[in-house]
């Protein structure tokens, strides 16, 4: 059995692990990030060339399964892959980790309401959390900015008073806590990524009383099989190899 893991997340190098060497597993990388760390087995970085590459690989290569354990706002890949294997009839699994609970967070559905929403509350002193490329939004918000990337944002992008924070998780509560003080921010910006990697911010801002704007996750494709953790996705695959 051939299964293709469309991953680029700790639980998707946890499933690999968890799979490999029993389970023949394919990881599969977008290839945005800079020497990512890589999972166990073959992988492939770069994107398929949309619905038809997608399509065209998974039969060339003769896929018989697949785990889309991507970041829960890769939504393009996500629609494609579900498209794809309804169509093929291949097995398709989703493993979306758990969101966090919203609490007291100002809830939107993107990036540029939660640019609207830093501007209507007035906050001076942001935590942009959101990732390069979710950057745009923000730059005539009349605010500083802490922008904290894995990879450096499109400068074109950026708010004219900002500070950029190269940075990759995790992290920890006392240097989440430390960093939201030493600059004295008032707000948070955050996708709802769920997970325990970059969780800790959440806990800081509501013991530093900051307030949280946070970009709720776009819905998954109708009918997906879903799952939550590791073990079950593991569990999903072997039972499949088993059948």
């Amino acid at each position: 059995m051939k299964v293709l893991l469309l991953g680029g997340t700790g639980e998707a190098r946890a499933l690999a692990a968890a799979l490999h060497p029993q389970v023949e597993v394919i990881s599969s990388l977008a290839g945005r990030v800079p020497d990512p760390a890589l999972p166990v087995g073959p992988v492939r970085i770069g994107g398929f060339g949309g619905v038809d590459g997608m399509r065209q690989w998974l039969v060339a290569e003769g896929v018989d399964a697949v785990v889309d354990a991507t970041h829960p706002f890769a939504a393009t890949i996500t629609a494609h892959a579900a498209q794809v294997c309804t169509e093929l009839g291949v097995p398709h699994l989703v493993l979306a980790r758990p969101a966090w609970a919203s609490g007291s967070a100002i809830v939107v559905g993107s990036d540029t309401e939660a640019a609207e929403a830093v501007a209507k509350n007035g906050y001076s002193r942001v935590f942009l959390t959101t990732g390069r490329s979710g950057t745009r939004a923000f730059k005539d918000v009349d605010a500083w900015f802490l922008i904290r990337a894995v990879t450096p944002p499109d400068p074109d992008t950026l708010p004219v008073d900002h500070q950029l924070l190269l940075s990759r998780g995790p992290y920890d509560y006392d240097g989440e806590l430390a960093l939201l003080r030493d600059h004295r921010i008032d707000a948070l910006v955050t996708k709802n990524s769920g997970g325990a990697m970059t969780e800790p911010k959440l806990r800081a801002a509501e013991s530093a009383g900051v307030a949280v704007v946070m970009v709720d996750r776009p819905p998954l494709p109708s009918g997906v099989q879903t799952v939550t953790t590791v073990e079950e996705a593991a569990g999903w695959v072997k039972a499949k190899t088993a059948g």
